[in-house]
This record gives structure tokens, sequence and C-alpha cells, in this order.
């Protein structure tokens, strides 16, 4: 059992540390202390950017200095229309919980009275810069020249076109645009940032393609314009008109793959030809080039070993060569074909999208017009024969 003293010991030493715990998070002395007392009453009458924490919270701690520094700004700005508050979740639980905090800090923007759509969750980066970012955007405030001044340095001359209120009609009243609306304290921007940029130098000597973007905290009417609705969200837009939001995946080869699709320009029928023609043209290669028009005639007998491929796509270019020579050994043979399909083509495009192809190359197996299994081995010689023709092997079984 525990003796008295050791009890008061435990006692005295959890007080000790829940008293220094106070003592790091009473180092905000600037933002409002928000409790199940005084909340709905201070958010009635101001608009407040509020933090739930717990002071035991590592993150929340870091962050204390910062939120203080927050609060400081706004109270020495005679034109803020923003309070800056904090809430201890420790303390008050039942408040936290009625407001979904499940994970400190949680920062949250109130409208005062309160709006339909309830209060907004911020995501973005911890500092003042994004934290006066998002601030602006919830207000509808535009960035002032003050503001501006002391902005970074300009950076070096990018592909990537900045829009503003003075430019963006005109830049996209013709031609085809792949455009990026974001906010700059939104993560999900962020993190697609260096992305984007690597879009457009990968596209910066095609001049039928603009990549370009447009910041929403600083020209919000343009953004309403388009029906933004979130950040980011990328549009296509062809001659001044939307053609459509995309949805995909925000790596750099599937948003390549999509502005070559966009930007093809050509009708099936062309491209069917032109597929056709290349065929023609390229005595050099015994790779059967496939489209829309001729797969399913294509696959109906035999073995045919497919792959699907763009262009641009650095692992296709590495594997053309081995391709050419997995060709080369069934040259002749009525029971194997060895074919590609260019996915980049809208001929093909709903072909591709029917095969289930979700990445560049993606290589299929079929039998008698059945598809069997997707490849997913070494792509060396050896092992891409060994396998074509273990599927012919059991397919004479089968026979038997």
């Amino acid at each position: 059992m525990f003796g008295f003293r050791t009890v008061a010991s435990a006692v005295l030493a959890l007080s000790a540390l829940t008293a220094l715990t106070v003592v790091a998070h009473d180092e905000d002395t600037q933002s409002v202390l928000l409790t199940k007392d005084n909340f709905q009453a201070e958010l009635d009458e101001s608009n407040y950017f509020v933090m739930f924490f717990a002071p035991w919270c590592g993150h929340c701690k870091k962050l204390a200095p910062t939120w203080s520094k927050l609060a400081e700004s706004k109270q020495e700005d005679t034109n803020s229309q923003v309070r800056i508050g904090r809430v201890d979740c420790t303390v008050d639980g039942d408040l936290c919980s009625e407001q979904d905090v499940t994970g400190y800090p949680t920062l949250k923007f109130f409208k005062a009275g309160g709006s339909a759509e309830g209060p907004v969750k911020y995501r973005g980066a911890r500092d003042l810069e994004a934290f006066n970012s998002f601030i602006r955007e919830q207000l509808g405030i535009e960035q002032d020249d003050s503001e501006e001044s002391v902005a970074e340095p300009p950076k070096p001359v990018s592909p990537l076109v900045e829009l503003t209120d003075d430019t963006f009609a005109k830049h996209i009243s013709s031609g085809k645009h792949f455009v990026k609306f974001f906010a700059p304290w939104c993560g999900h921007c962020t993190k697609l940032a260096p992305t984007w940029e690597e879009l457009a130098k990968t596209l910066e000597h095609d001049s039928s393609i603009s990549i370009s973007k447009i910041d929403c905290t600083q020209y919000r009417p343009i953004c309403t314009d388009f029906e933004v609705k979130g950040y980011p969200t990328l549009l296509w837009i062809e001659d001044g008109k939307k053609i459509e939001k995309y949805s995909g995946s925000r790596s750099h080869e599937e948003l390549k793959a999509y502005v070559s699709k966009m930007a093809g320009g050509l009708k099936l029928e062309e491209e069917a030809e032109k597929v056709a023609e290349g065929a023609e043209k390229d005595n050099t290669s015994v790779v059967v080039q496939l489209s829309q028009p001729d797969f399913q005639h294509a696959i109906e007998k035999g073995v045919t070993f497919i792959k699907f491929y763009a262009p641009w796509c650095g692992h296709c270019m590495r594997m053309a060569p081995t391709w050419e020579q997995l060709a080369e050994k069934f040259v002749g043979s009525d029971a194997v074909k060895i074919a590609k399909v260019d996915c980049t083509l809208e001929v093909n495009k709903d072909l591709c999208g029917e095969q289930e192809v979700n990445g560049f190359p993606t290589v299929f197996i079929y039998r008698n017009g059945e598809k069997l299994s997707e490849y997913n081995g070494n792509r060396s010689l050896e092992d891409l024969h060994d396998f074509v023709t273990r599927h012919v092997t059991a397919g004479d079984h089968d026979e038997l």
C-alpha cells in the first residue's frame, strides 16, 4: 500500500506539473479566453478566429506565441474586423465537443451572429502571414498596397502565368487554358504548388496551352464568376468559357495526360487515321499499334499482350526498346500479338477508361477476347517473354 508521504509527494508533483503547463499557456495574454459562459455572447457580437487547445498539447504550446502576436496585432489595428480567441478544452470539454473538436489545436473562424454554412475550419500553415491571408479571405477584404510592399521580392521568371484582376479576362479570352484557383492559406494548394509549377515548365514550349493560377483571396469576384467553391479548383477554359472542372489525381503525369487529352483537338476518325498512317510509315516497328476502332477485332483470337502508354511517360520510353525486342521474338506467330495503345489520343480515351488503365505504362494480357491479368513483374525481355509463353501454353492445355 502507498504511505501517506508517497501519496502526498505524488499529489505535489502532479500539481507542480499542472502549474507549469498552465504557465506555458499563460504566455498568450492577448487573445480572448472564451468559456462556456461567454462563448456565444462574444460570437454574437464579433467575428472571431478561435483556437481550441489543450494545455498539454505540444503543437498548441508551439503555436501559443504566434497566436498571441496575431491577437495583439488585431487589438492595435483600429480597423480590425475580427477578434482572436482561445478555448481550453480541458476546462470546457462540452463546449469543444459541441464544436466538433477532435484534435488539438483546432482553429475555426466564426462570423458574427453565425452563418448558414457554420464556422470555417482553418487547415493552412501556422504563421502570421497565412493567418492574415485567411482572415482577409473570410472577411472578403482584398490585400492593400501596404501589405504588398512588404511581400517577398519577385521570384525568377516562371512559365507559370500568375493572373490578376487586370489580366485575367484578356488572357483567357482566346486559346486553351488550365487554371488553378487557390488561396495562400490552403494546405492542399501549398502541396500542389510545386507540381503545378513543374507542369507549366513541361509545357512552356507549347504555345497552344497556357498553365496559370489566380489567388482567390485577392480576386474574389473572378472566382465567384467561375463558381469556385473550394481550393484548389482546377478549370479547363477555352476561348473564355469554362469547359470542365478537373477532378482527377494531382500527380504531374496525370495532369499532363489530362492536358494532352483536352488539347488534342482532333476528331476521332482523324486520330484513327493518324494511328494507322503512323504504323504504315514506321516500317521498323513490329509492335501492333491499336486504337479504339480495331481493338476488339485484334484481341479476338490467340494471345495479345498490350502496353497502354503515354508518349511523354518516362517509364514508357525506357520500356519501348524492350517491347520492340519482345515483338520481334513473335514475328510470324499466329498465336501471339505484341501491341500498344496510346492513351493520350482522344480516339482512345474511352478504350483506356474501359480497360481500367490508371497509370503508365499499364500492361494487360488477353486471350481469345478476354482480359486475363495485368503484368506487374520485372520488365526485362526474358521475364516478359516467359510471361507470354506461359499464357500461350496454358491456352493450349485449355483446348485439350
